[in-house]
């Protein structure tokens, strides 16, 4: 019986060669691919960089994405191309990322919602906004948390999910802003007299701005009180203290011009019966 010799040549030929040329291409394939995807990740970040108020956080992160991206496609194609299977790998990658999207679906909503902050900029840091049930003045803005300090000194840390997903009102947003006043007069005070005091006060006040022209109108007809609004514009900086000046200023300004601002009144009127009772009652006593 003839024994079966090792065919070097033929094992050569059929086996040893296309393994050495896929793996040439493959490795080809994975350093220009992994070139490419560098390439990419600057091309990226030098785009973003062009926009003046772009967040280097955000430029780093979507670099980083894009990078690891493209990274993952030529790993699969460099695999497929020295045999494997990469059908099955796609899979097996795909419900790893469905799980772990799953576990951790609210970090993921705070994270996409931090990106939409990041990119679109409803706000920037040192504004004072109302966001989130919370009011402050933005100290960072992260991938999953926004950072708040309140007026008096708090820290307020609010995920970005719940910023995102309601309203936002940005009180920096705009160089002016309009204080809203109402005042009561009685019936009986002199309206014009009461609109020039108002009027002299205003007109005095430097921080108060002449465009847009404030405006003093009768705004209601009210119960007990003819009531008179007052809405000047200031710098935004200056609002809170120009209010609060206004209230000193026109209610002392009031009561030197002899403007009455009533108040709320209640007479309270006893059944006859319950005098009865505390006359008899002191009738007993004595």
């Amino acid at each position: 019986m003839e024994a079966t010799g090792f065919d070097v040549s033929a094992f050569s030929t059929n086996y040893l060669a296309p393994f050495a040329i896929n793996l040439l291409v493959a490795s080809i394939i994975f350093v220009l691919g992994r070139w490419l995807a560098g390439a990419l990740r600057s091309l990226t970040s030098r785009l973003l960089c062009r926009k003046a108020d772009a967040d280097p956080m955000l430029i780093s992160f979507i670099s980083s994405i894009v990078y690891g991206l493209v990274l993952t496609v030529v790993v699969i194609a460099a695999l497929g191309r020295l045999g494997v299977q990469t059908a099955s790998l796609v899979a097996v990658v795909g419900a790893a990322g469905l799980a772990i999207g799953l576990a951790l679906q609210g970090s993921l909503a705070n994270f996409a919602a931090g990106v939409m902050l990041l990119i679109f900029k409803p706000f920037r840091q040192g504004d004072f906004v109302e966001a989130g049930g919370s009011s402050g003045v933005i100290e960072t803005i992260g991938i999953f948390s926004t950072t708040l300090r309140s007026g008096d000194n708090r820290q307020i840390i609010v995920p970005n999910g719940g910023i995102y997903g309601g309203t936002i009102t940005n009180y920096s947003a705009k160089d002016t802003r309009r204080i809203d006043l109402t005042f009561g007069i009685s019936y009986s005070a002199d309206i014009l007299k009461a609109k020039e005091v108002l009027s002299d006060l205003i007109q005095t006040d430097p921080r108060i701005l002449r465009d847009p022209e404030p405006v003093i109108a009768v705004g209601n007809l009210g119960d007990s009180s003819v009531d008179l609004v007052v809405r000047p514009w200031v710098a935004t900086a200056d609002y809170w203290a120009v209010m609060f000046d206004l209230n000193e200023r026109i209610k002392m300004a009031f009561d030197q011009h002899g403007i009455d601002i009533p108040f709320p009144t209640m007479d309270i009127k006893l059944p006859e019966v319950a005098h009865m009772g505390l006359a008899k009652a002191q009738r007993e006593e004595a």
